[in-house]
């Protein structure tokens, strides 16, 4: 399960937050997470609590952001949305995308004390 190993880099970005920003405590992290990332949120959010446990963002609430996939289509040159790698374009059918966004995963914000 790499969710765990997710959880594990988030906690090390929450804890140089930490140390740059003086806080004792996080109350709330926000991730972005794109529906193309190959993250499963729920998976995400039960090694969460696990891994944070003993650190400062002990009993942290954790805010997913999704992000939609966008690609760029070759065939129609448009813009558009997809919801899995490989799907056709809504506005063309052709398979000529280019991923353009959604992949990603990041911490967008965080309420600390």
């Amino acid at each position: 399960m790499h969710e765990k190993a997710l959880c594990e880099g988030i906690v090390d970005i929450v804890e140089q937050e930490a140390r740059k920003g003086a806080f004792s405590r996080v109350k709330t992290v926000w991730l972005e997470i794109g529906t193309l990332s190959h993250v499963a949120p729920d998976a995400l959010r039960f090694c969460f609590e696990a891994v944070t446990a003993n650190t400062i963002a002990r009993g942290a609430a954790l805010e997913i952001i999704e992000q939609r996939g966008t690609a760029w289509c070759l065939s129609c040159s448009r813009s558009v949305e997809i919801s899995q790698r490989y799907d056709p374009c809504p506005a063309c059918g052709s398979h000529q995308l280019q991923v353009t966004g959604g992949e990603d995963m990041r911490v967008k914000e965080l309420e600390v004390e």
